[in-house]
């Protein structure tokens, strides 16, 4: 992984209550702080990075490819011999949106939670949930 100033740097999609969406890299995506910079992707080198704040967000989805892949059949089940360590999770978007994953650090108390995702095919590598966007959380 490539590294800004001796933090890694991580391609993410961001994704806002609204519907808008952001493509880009991030190096100091840090939940407790409530706020991060994303240099965007189509942005003109040297551009500085864009300010986003959490408490407008659906979610952060960390991913392998800015790209997805438009071929993929989103799935939410579990599959056989999924390795990804923590506790099975249903998470409800208030949009409607189903994500079904792993999850190592659930608390309702917090602003948002990390999710590994069930679909290992998935271009999503985790995601982190915001908590104010979802409808329901349920621990399988």
């Amino acid at each position: 992984m490539p590294t800004l100033n001796a933090h890694p740097v991580h391609r993410v999609i961001v994704r806002y209550l609204d519907g808008k969406v952001l493509k880009g890299h991030t190096s100091d995506f840090q939940p407790a702080r409530g706020r991060f910079h994303l240099v965007p992707v189509d942005s003109w080198p040297g551009s500085p990075p864009v300010e986003v704040l959490l408490p407008q967000l659906k979610g952060v989805f960390f991913v392998h490819h800015l790209d997805g892949n438009p071929a993929h059949l989103k799935q939410n089940a579990f599959e056989p011999g999924n390795a990804n360590p923590g506790r099975r999770i249903r998470v409800l978007f208030k949009d409607g949106e189903l994500l079904q994953g792993m999850c190592q650090s659930y608390r309702p108390d917090r602003a948002g939670f990390f999710v590994t995702p069930a679909d290992q095919r998935s271009n999503n590598e985790r995601c982190f949930v915001v908590a104010a966007a979802t409808a329901e959380v349920s621990l399988l």
